[in-house]
C-alpha cells in the first residue's frame, strides 16, 4: 500500500521506539517493542520506527525486528533514517530494509552525541559542509534508485521563509512525503503544505505531558498546562482533511484501543 493510499484509507502511523542501548533490562524492552510493533500490525496501521531520538543511542530497527523474527506486513513499516551514520552504518540499515521490503523512509537531520558521528560529506561524494536531510535524500535516491518512498520533516516553529526555501531543496532533492512536527490544533503553516502536491502526515502528540514540546515549539509550556491528546487528535483530523495522521507516543493500553473507528 502506498503513502496516499494510507491517507485515503485513514491508516494512522504509529511511532514505535526501540529500546535504548544502555537499557538496564533489555529483554523486558525487546519484549514490550515487540508486544508494540505486533499491535500495529494486527490493527493494520504502519509502525514508524525512530532512529536514535534526541541522540540517545537506541538499537536499529534493522537490526532487532529480523532477530526478534517479527513479520514486516507489506507497506506496514515506515523507517526513520538520520544523518548520524557512517557510511558502512547507513548502507548496512539501507540494505537490511531493502531486504525486508521497506519501502518508507522518512529523512531528518536528526541529533547526534560523541558516540554518533555524522556522515561525512566527502563519505558520499559531495564537497559541502556538512550532511542535512537535503543531501541525505539525494543520496539515498542515486544510491537506490526506485528502492525507497523517501519522505522529510517540517517545522511549523521555525522561520517559513528559511524551512519553506528547505522544503523546496528536499523535494528537489526526491523527496515524496512529507511529516510535520507535533501539531496543536488548526495551523496555517502546515495547511500551505498542499502547495507542494506531496502526501503530508501530520503529527499529534499522544502524551498528555504537553510540556515536553516547549523545546519543539519555541516556546515554555507550563508543566499543569491541561491537554487531551485524543481531543486534539479529533481536532486534527477536522483541520487537516486530505492529510495523514502520525501519532507519537502513543499510551498502547489507553488510546490505542480508542482508535479504531476514530478517523471517520
Amino acid at each position: 500500500m502506498s503513502i496516499q493510499q494510507d491517507i485515503e484509507k485513514k491508516i494512522y502511523h504509529i511511532e514505535v521506539l526501540t529500546p535504548k542501548q544502555n537499557s538496564l533490562d533489555l529483554d523486558g524492552d525487546l519484549e514490550k517493542f515487540a508486544g508494540k510493533f505486533k499491535k500495529v500490525m494486527e490493527a493494520g496501521y504502519v509502525a514508524c520506527i525512530t532512529d536514535n531520538p534526541m541522540g540517545l543511542l537506541s538499537f536499529q530497527a534493522t537490526d532487532i525486528i529480523p532477530e526478534l523474527g517479527l513479520e514486516v506486513k507489506p507497506g506496514q513499516l515506515s523507517l526513520h533514517l538520520n544523518t548520524f551514520h557512517t557510511k558502512p552504518d547507513l548502507h548496512n540499515i539501507l540494505d537490511t530494509a531493502a531486504r525486508l521490503n521497506i519501502r518508507d523512509v522518512l529523512v531528518i537531520s536528526g541529533d547526534g552525541n560523541e558516540r554518533l558521528p555524522k556522515l561525512s560529506p566527502a563519505a558520499i561524494g559531495l564537497t559541502c559542509n556538512s550532511v542535512t536531510a537535503v543531501e541525505l535524500v539525494g543520496y539515498i535516491r542515486k544510491a537506490y534508485p526506485g528502492v525507497f518512498m523517501l519522505g522529510v520533516a517540517f517545522n511549523p516553529y521555525e522561520p517559513q521563509d528559511h524551512e519553506l526555501e528547505k522544503m523546496h531543496r528536499k523535494i528537489e532533492a526526491g523527496a515524496e512525503f512529507i511529516c510535520t512536527q507535533p501539531v496543536l490544533g488548526r495551523d496555517e503553516r502546515v495547511l500551505g503544505l498542499k502547495q507542494f502536491g506531496l502526501p503530508v502526515f501530520v503529527e499529534c502528540w499522544m502524551s498528555k505531558k504537553l510540556h515536553l514540546l516547549s523545546e519543539c515549539v519555541g516556546y515554555t509550556i507550563p508543566e499543569d498546562m491541561p491537554y487531551d491528546p485524543m481531543a486534539n487528535l479529533k481536532e486534527l483530523q477536522s483541520a487537516y482533511a486530505g492529510f495523514g495522521m502520525y501519532l507519537a507516543m502513543t499510551g498502547m493500553k489507553t488510546q490505542f484501543p480508542l482508535l479504531k473507528d476514530y478517523w471517520t
